[in-house]
């Protein structure tokens, strides 16, 4: 016979039975299949961040794929001043998620796609990304940062840009 051979397993069942797991384990966290390959947005209601929005719903219609907004909540530093303790980050209450959501589903600019508002609390690059990776996101887009407190600290964008797994797109 032409080609390969594929021997029959010990037990006698066909090979391509006994290759099959029992029970493939979840690998992936559970999200709507409507949003998986979309496209992830960093918003915060800022200027740079309404750029940011205005592109990436472009881009959800260009690409006929579903947008993911992203909000991620502020945390506080409370510094521990006594001996050489690290900061301790405190979650403060960001009602701003509520009233962003109230306004984007107001806006008659997203009512020809699919979208979804996620919050999260953490840090902003780590939190996009992650997003990013549960819905399997085809890009990130994010504002850039114009001041000093970017120029000192390094801007979100390029943070984000140096360590994401897939495509960042800034826009200015």
């Amino acid at each position: 016979m032409a080609g390969h051979d594929f021997p029959e397993p010990a037990d006698g069942r066909p090979l391509a039975e006994s290759a099959l797991p029992e029970e493939a384990p979840a690998l992936h966290h559970a999200c709507d299949p409507a949003f998986r390959h979309g496209v992830v947005v960093g918003f915060d209601g800022s200027l740079s961040s309404e750029r940011a929005l205005a592109y990436a719903i472009g881009m959800s219609r260009r690409t006929h794929s579903a947008l993911i907004i992203v909000h991620v909540a502020n945390r506080l530093p409370a510094t521990v001043w006594a001996g050489c303790e690290p900061p301790v980050f405190v979650d403060v209450p960001d009602h701003r998620t509520e009233v962003l959501g109230l306004e984007l589903a107001c806006a008659d600019h997203l009512a020809e796609i699919s979208w979804v508002l996620v919050e999260r609390g953490g840090d902003i690059c780590h939190e996009l990304e992650e997003v990013g990776r549960e819905y399997e996101a085809d890009a990130i887009v994010v504002g850039g940062t114009h001041g000093l407190v970017g120029r000192i600290f390094g801007s979100v964008a390029g943070r984000l840009a140096r360590r994401a797994q897939r495509p960042v797109v800034v826009i200015p």
